[in-house]
């Protein structure tokens, strides 16, 4: 398979929600995106009028919780563009009492992570300047490491008043628990042209397109063989992976029954 041109990105994420209501009332108030279309049972949203859609939403009609143990979503990474900008999430989410996860240092960026209302994985993350990631024997060097929360807020920039995310804002990369890792290499890096970057994280796989860190994280922590979840449940239906010059296409991960579409964009 070809690998992905270097303009390669994730576009858009689809969440299947139990309540659109509840979701549209925390990704606007407490992330801080706006929405742009909403039809019934349908929601879109992005990080300003005029911008393209980065996040979908779905109401299912008899939503389940996304087993323990299953395969799919384990987060959805909204990319902001600054330090500054992550400090204003992190001041925004002690605002509204929305409680973190956990926080990061990943050495290529620093991150949040939160749970949407139907405990869908949620991180809020900024990239440090390529020229500071280190690289060895061919691949990116990420680390998982206690992030400075005092030192983000302070950041010069985040005390400013509250207008939601920045423009600029967008998907940075989604994360899956898969059932196995090789399968999953042969679908993303063979069917879809992604590469792999790191390999040395245990029982994790990330790849990208374009020399970014990752585009796409690949792990087994929910157990080797992770069933995928019931029909019904919460999570993350599909995504898009877009450049200026792909053929469109849709692939469908049957771990995980997550559709990923293929699409040329301007």
């Amino acid at each position: 398979m070809k690998a992905l041109p270097g303009d390669a990105h994730i576009g858009e994420v689809t969440l299947a929600v139990a309540n659109l209501d509840r979701s549209l009332a925390f990704y606007t108030d407490v992330v801080g995106l706006v929405i742009l279309w909403q039809d019934s049972g349908v929601a879109a949203l992005g990080a300003a009028e005029g911008r393209p859609s980065l996040v979908r939403l779905q109401e299912q009609v008899g939503a389940v919780a996304r087993p323990r143990g299953s395969s799919g979503l384990y987060h959805i990474a909204i990319r902001v563009p600054s330090r500054a900008a992550l400090g204003r999430s992190l001041r925004r989410l002690a605002e509204r009492r929305w409680p973190l996860t956990g926080a990061s240092d990943h050495l290529v960026s620093e991150a949040l992570y939160l749970d949407d209302p139907d405990g869908l994985g949620l991180e809020v993350y900024r990239d440090r300047p390529r020229e500071h990631w280190r690289v060895s024997d061919g691949e990116v060097e990420m680390a998982t490491e206690p992030l400075d929360l005092d030192s983000v807020a302070a950041e010069r920039g985040a005390g400013g008043a509250w207008s939601g995310v920045e423009p600029e804002t967008n998907i940075g990369h989604v994360h899956l628990h898969v059932p196995d890792l090789g399968s999953a290499e042969a679908l993303y890096c063979g069917a879809l042209g992604f590469t792999p970057t790191l390999r040395r994280y245990p029982g994790a796989l990330f790849v990208a397109a374009g020399g970014y860190h990752h585009h796409v994280g690949l792990n087994v922590w929910a157990g080797p063989g992770a069933p995928p979840p019931p029909p019904a449940a919460v999570g993350l239906r599909a995504f898009t992976v877009e450049a200026k010059t792909l053929d469109s296409r849709t692939v469908v991960d049957a771990a995980t029954e997550v559709a990923i579409t293929v699409r040329p964009v301007a």
